[in-house]
């Protein structure tokens, strides 16, 4: 088929070569070739992408079927990985970064699978996932590169480890996706804590024999810490924003209006504002509900300021620092528990329900000569009385 079709193609281009001549026939054989070749790889790309999504709603169909095993599974793995990375972060605080490393690029490709088949993928453009992708190249790549460590330093302790404790994260072993969230938000703090205070490469750099510089990174004065610590990781967020708001607001704005289903991170803290009517969402509203989102780029960006100015006296103080990680673990364990007691038992009770609200009525059939026209009629009746009263209680 193919050799016919080129051969159709070409006794069509040698036609409009003897009718049009030889100068200006010959480029339009060659744009059409061109033309050809790019139809032929967008088709290919589009059948790729097709492939991929079918197999990303297959994985996370099939493990929803089996949960209550996953979450069992994840609980004991969960536990028996933060007993190790515990030992790790004491015996060999040098190779904590690798631990994260692996961690990443191992967690955030499932988390994409999962969060495609949700219609969750666009919070992948969060900052967190910014900042983490920046850590990632700087440890991998540049490791010694001290003005990249201290603008690592400020993403880490800065606005991921505060979203840590005001968005609530919370540590649960039993679920995969609870983790991960904690462990973006956590471990890059610990990373950078480790390399600055417990790394012997960067503790004896601190701590020299002889005359030499007393610490690592080197700090010049105060002026040098400022700029590094606050004002070109603030330049590098204002970045992250535009982008953002490019993608989401411009490019995928009418994706976005025709499905009201694919959440945004916008989106879900305006719902769960919404639904607790609180600070948030009255301050959000203040410029009135056409501008709640430039509201909430706003008060994002006051966090971020805020944040990353509280990284200088961390930068500099390691009993604050310490301070500061027990305070981000504490959080994260807390509101964990918070969960499990408060949470999951009413999650746990809805699911319940929702089996029994669609288990069919069974017909009675121990009494073969009766007639089961009016049993199918009664239980009709009953169907129907149920499922309005479900939705009454969803309409509620």
């Amino acid at each position: 088929m193919a050799d016919a079709e080129t051969s159709i193609d070409e006794g069509d281009a040698q036609q409009e070569l003897r009718e049009r001549g030889p100068g200006r026939s010959k480029k339009e054989i060659l744009s059409r070739q061109a033309l050809q070749t790019r139809e032929r790889f967008s088709k290919q790309a589009v059948q790729t992408k097709e492939i991929l999504s079918k197999q990303a709603v297959k994985i996370a169909k099939q493990a929803e079927e089996h949960e209550r095993f996953i979450n069992k599974v994840t609980h004991l793995l969960g536990v028996l990985g933060f007993g190790g990375f515990c030992f790790v972060l004491g015996a060999r605080p040098q190779d904590v970064p690798y631990v994260y490393c692996l961690f990443y690029v191992t967690f955030v490709p499932l988390r994409w699978i999962y969060y495609r088949f949700k219609k969750w993928h666009y919070y992948l453009l969060d900052f967190c996932y910014y900042a983490n992708t920046i850590f990632i190249i700087t440890l991998l790549f540049f490791p010694k590169h001290e003005k990249l460590f201290m603008i690592c330093f400020s993403f880490a302790e800065g606005p991921l480890a505060w979203a840590l404790i005001v968005w609530r994260c919370s540590l649960v072993f039993s679920s995969v996706d609870k983790i991960v969230s904690v462990l973006i938000h956590l471990l890059p703090g610990i990373v950078f804590f480790t390399i600055r205070w417990w790394d012997p490469a960067t503790f004896a750099a601190m701590h020299p024999d002889g005359k030499g510089r007393a610490s690592w990174p080197y700090v010049e004065d105060k002026s040098y810490l400022w700029t590094w610590l606050f004002i070109v990781p603030l330049v590098a967020y204002t970045l992250w924003q535009l982008l953002y708001f490019l993608i989401v607001n411009v490019l995928r704005r009418q994706r976005l209006v025709k499905d009201p289903e694919v959440m945004t991170s916008y989106r879900e803290l305006a719902k769960k504002a919404q639904k607790a009517n609180n600070v948030w969402w009255r301050l959000s509203g203040i410029l009135g509900d056409e501008n709640r989102n430039n509201m909430y780029i706003l008060l994002q960006a006051i966090f971020t300021v805020a944040t990353m100015a509280l990284t200088v006296p961390i930068f500099l103080s390691y009993r604050m620092h310490i301070v500061f990680q027990i305070l981000k673990v504490s959080a994260s364990i807390w509101n964990g528990g918070s969960f499990l007691l408060e949470v999951m038992p009413r999650q746990v009770q809805l699911k319940e329900k929702k089996k029994l609200e669609m288990k069919p009525i069974p017909l009675q059939q121990d009494h073969p000569s009766v007639d089961l026209s009016a049993d199918i009629r009664q239980s009709d009746e009953q169907n129907h009385g149920e499922s309005s009263h479900v939705d009454d209680q969803n309409q509620s």
